[in-house]
């Protein structure tokens, strides 16, 4: 019996909780083994050498070259020292940027400040299942595009882009390609061999890691040069000064060489859950599930409810941890610019919800939560009459 002061956490699209693992594994770099990767003496170069381990660790979570990655605070560091960097670097071959309005706002909104700067920006509309037009990406790629920027697996719906098919477009006009794969690192493989992307960001923390650690990738045998816009030191080759986290760094290796060894496993569990959740709250009355008919990831679930206010809703779910839509952005009383751009209303983009599930969530989870649900739906639906 599940005890009533218990929260369950279904928010793994946020953040995930450090393994155990990691926290073990992270442990010494902040005592015994504390040097600064950048000191000439026998601390520095074991935290160096710690940093390179994790390097090659994450690496070969991505089947890609070690050297093609650079450290930095998270994904949203990350999207803008690709984008701004990039994008300044290229700016005599064109200006003309591509992207989706499904986009995260870490790159969203980077993009927005390149356009005030003179940049000219295409913004891809999608269809009602959260997929943009290819045709429409390939009509929209000019001789002044320099930059194609979409994410692998959105953050709210889970959908996930057809990104060899975008790659073999975008490389045939002979743009470059970067992708937001945060999402899908961990949950799903990702190849960077196989995709061909130029550059690609992603984080530490939504793959049991810690926070404030993430990475950039950069594909320098596809040519794509990046000019720094931060300075103040050459670590990390440059383009990302400061001292180098070594315990975030160290955890973020550990997480990558842990999702490896769980991602086949997991990846089937959740979809088993997730396919249990969105079949019991598919049968509440007024339930939307969006974006229900396209590839998704196997953990998210983002689902409309007619005639509820969604704020209200989370209210009144005390004991379950879950969310209206990006972590960055649920503390604003607004609807979701994803869901909005998917042709929803703005009350319908009110009264949705993400499920995002993770390596604790159980059975018993999932059947604890679609009663919590349907009880506080079926209230407020008769509290509304």
């Amino acid at each position: 019996m599940m005890s009533q002061n218990k929260t369950i956490y279904l928010d793994y699209n946020a953040s995930t909780p450090v393994a155990q693992g990691v926290v073990d594994t992270m442990l010494p770099y902040f005592t015994e083994k504390f040097g600064n990767a950048r000191s000439d003496h026998v601390f520095g170069w074991d935290s160096q050498e710690a940093v390179e381990h994790a390097r090659e660790q994450i690496s070969g979570l991505l089947n890609c070259r070690s050297t093609a990655l650079t450290f930095t605070s998270g994904a949203t560091e990350a999207a803008n020292l690709a984008l701004f960097g990039f994008c300044e670097k290229n700016k005599v071959k064109g200006k003309h940027i591509i992207t989706c309005e499904t986009e995260h706002k870490a790159v969203l909104d980077p993009i927005q400040a390149l356009e005030r700067k003179g940049f000219e920006v295409t913004y891809l509309k999608v269809d009602p299942d959260g997929n943009i037009d290819l045709e429409d990406l390939e009509d929209a790629i000019s001789p002044e595009t320099i930059l194609v920027c979409l994410m692998l697996a959105n953050n709210e719906t889970g959908l996930i882009h057809p990104m060899a098919e975008i790659e073999n477009i975008v490389h045939s006009k002979g743009a470059k390609l970067m992708s937001d794969i945060t999402q899908a690192v961990g949950k799903i493989p990702v190849d960077l061999k196989e995709l061909k992307l130029d550059m690609a960001i992603f984080s530490s923390h939504k793959i049991y890691g810690p926070k404030g650690i993430g990475a950039l990738y950069v594909n320098k045998r596809n040519k794509v040069a990046i000019d720094p816009y931060v300075f103040g030191g050459g670590q990390e080759k440059g383009l990302r000064p400061g001292t180098l986290n070594v315990p975030g760094i160290v955890g973020f290796g550990k997480a990558a060489e842990i999702a490896i060894s769980k991602m086949a496993v997991e990846s089937e569990r959740m979809m088993k859950l997730k396919n249990k959740l969105e079949e019991a709250l598919g049968k509440i009355d007024g339930a939307i599930i969006n974006c229900k008919h396209s590839k998704r990831l196997p953990n998210t679930t983002n689902i409309s409810f007619k005639d509820i206010t969604g704020n209200i809703l989370l209210r009144k779910l005390k004991h379950l941890a879950i969310s209206r839509g990006s972590a960055c952005t649920s503390n604003l009383v607004k609807p979701s610019h994803v869901l909005m751009a998917m042709g929803l209303s703005d009350e319908l983009a009110l009264s949705s919800i993400r499920i995002s599930l993770g390596r604790e969530t159980s059975d018993q989870d999932i059947e604890f939560a679609v009663n919590e649900i349907g009880k506080a739906v079926n209230s407020l639906k008769t509290t509304s009459v």
